[in-house]
């Protein structure tokens, strides 16, 4: 049995696997640029982000209804349960559908007929994030927010992601402002490829209560001093940012580092079918590499906990933290 984990950083659309895709894309008759999975999964080689989000953007297009929606999301929820996942907080990124054509709604419903059934079928508690695409305009993220009013019953929190670099956080200033008041939980990816300044953008502009990815806070010990005092949350995804160049090795990784430091930090697998492996992969690899024993891997499982958006529900926050607390290791993640 694995270390029971909450997942706090996963893109669904990253939960794309080559055959699923090209299943999807037989359904709707969408034609794909690759002849097979097999010349699919050769493009899964990256430089960068952008790189990256070419292929993740231009896969997007088998995905037009909600059955789609429903399938992908099932589909990752079976694997995370088998990853040991008990809690997942899923990101989706509704411009990056809306702008070719499927409905909001679609999107939404599609993904929570999945999570709806989750804890029955997967043993899974779910929350959904609605991430904005930082390299558009903040009016389309707006436009997003107020488009999604009637399904925030829906929707936990916002997000924000994409092409960090050239887009500060403070860009979607009146955005996050928005957010709050409709009572939506906030979050951003910062620091990944952009600079630690974003960081404290984020906290400081958009009043976020988690930093996604964040590993460039080691550039600045100020910021780092202050995120440990002040126990913000990081969603670190180590496999992603070997992918992405963003580190050249796993063993280069700051994950270690950053735990040292005292910083609440949790690892997330954010686009796994394109990254090399599943919440339940990655901490196996930062066991290997960057020599992290039973304890640490405990303190990463306890902090995903510590750190997901169940404040509704503290009695499942409890439980589960008493399961890793209750945790025998037998070796093997």
């Amino acid at each position: 049995m694995p270390l029971p984990k909450a997942e706090l950083h996963l893109h669904i659309e990253g939960t794309l696997e080559p055959e699923l895709a090209f299943a999807l894309a037989a359904r709707n008759s969408v034609e794909l640029p690759y002849k097979d999975t097999e010349e699919l999964r050769r493009a899964y080689l990256f430089e960068d982000l952008q790189s990256f989000l070419d292929v993740y953007y231009s896969l997007m297009a088998v995905l037009r209804t909600e059955d789609d929606f429903a399938e992908l999301t099932d589909a990752y929820l079976a694997r995370a349960a088998a990853h040991g996942v008990r809690h997942a907080e899923i990101f989706f990124d509704p411009q990056a559908h809306t702008s070719r054509g499927v409905p909001l709604a679609t999107v939404i419903e599609g993904l929570a007929s999945a999570l709806d059934r989750s804890e029955e079928r997967h043993g899974i508690s779910t929350r959904l994030i609605m991430c904005f695409l930082r390299d558009e305009s903040a009016e389309s993220a707006m436009e997003t927010l107020q488009a999604a009013k009637p399904y925030l019953h829906r929707i936990a929190g916002v997000g924000l992601d994409s092409a960090e670099v050239g887009h500060p956080p403070s860009k979607f200033r009146e955005v996050y402002e928005a957010a709050a008041v409709l009572g939506l939980r906030k979050v951003a990816h910062a620091g990944e490829e952009g600079p630690p300044a974003y960081i404290r953008e984020a906290l400081d502009v958009l009043g976020v209560e988690r930093i996604d990815h964040g590993l460039r806070c080691m550039e600045d010990p100020e910021l780092v001093e202050r995120l440990a005092r002040e126990r913000i949350p990081l969603t670190l995804c180590p496999l992603s940012n070997v992918r992405l160049r963003v580190v050249d090795t796993l063993e280069q990784h700051p994950l270690a580092r950053m735990m040292d430091a005292g910083l609440l930090c949790t690892v997330n697998s954010d686009d796994p079918a394109y990254f090399g492996g599943y919440v339940g992969d990655t901490f196996h690899a930062v066991h290997e590499a960057l020599g992290l024993g039973d304890e640490r891997l405990r303190e990463l499982a306890r902090n995903s906990f510590v750190a997901s958006f169940l404040e509704d529900d503290e009695e499942r926050r409890g439980r589960l933290i008493a399961e890793v607390e209750a945790y025998e290791f037998d070796g093997a993640e």
